[in-house]
């Protein structure tokens, strides 16, 4: 079993708290003999556009490969203005062309992936997100467990604080452990049943 994570911080560099939560969840998929991979989406050069290859010196292709070749798959986002980042939201455009072959009547590429979703924020917004995600999985066949979203709103995640990796460490663990545990479990569930 495989689980991808597509971390859409907008931060190349620096403390990121979305990033910080996505290896704490990739600590529960190895808990469970889950091979994951993060990748931090700002660090390559993903093309604006709706298709699955924009040419030369597109980053996309790779990643998609990884994604279709992988069970699980997880958007993990910051809150923006009460929405996903603009790096998840490329994704999400990238990914257009596999919806395009659906309505050609293909089956899907994604179908019967599970999805999750990790939501960082210092205000609400998540829940919005949340729709956003599982309209789009649910258009392009892929399952959305319940329980398989792990959304974290504290106001020490605000723009203007600097919490540490130790900080940031010890909220989610003592705060949202079981509820990592659970999504991986659900994650895993809905993965046997596909």
């Amino acid at each position: 079993m495989k689980a991808i994570i597509l971390l859409g911080t907008l931060k190349k560099e620096g403390l990121s708290n979305t990033e910080v939560l996505s290896e704490f969840l990739a600590g529960y998929f190895k808990k469970q003999n889950i091979d994951s991979i993060i990748i931090k989406l700002v660090e390559h050069n993903i093309l604006a556009g709706t298709y699955s290859d924009m040419g030369t010196g597109d980053d996309w292709p790779g990643i998609l490969k990884q994604i279709l070749s992988s069970d699980i798959i997880i958007f993990a986002t910051p809150i923006w203005w009460n929405n996903q980042s603009s790096e998840i939201q490329r994704v999400i455009e990238r990914l257009d062309e596999l919806h395009d072959e659906i309505l050609e009547g293909k089956r899907s590429r994604l179908e019967g992936k599970v999805g999750g979703i990790v939501i960082t924020g210092d205000s609400d917004g998540a829940q919005h997100i949340i729709a956003n995600v599982s309209n789009f999985y649910n258009a392009v066949g892929m399952v959305l467990p319940p329980y398989a979203s792990l959304s974290v709103l504290w106001e020490k995640q605000a723009k203007d604080q600097k919490p540490t990796r130790e900080e940031l460490l010890k909220k989610y663990q003592d705060d949202y452990a079981s509820t990592a545990e659970n999504m991986v479990k659900q994650l895993m569930k809905y993965v046997q049943q596909t």
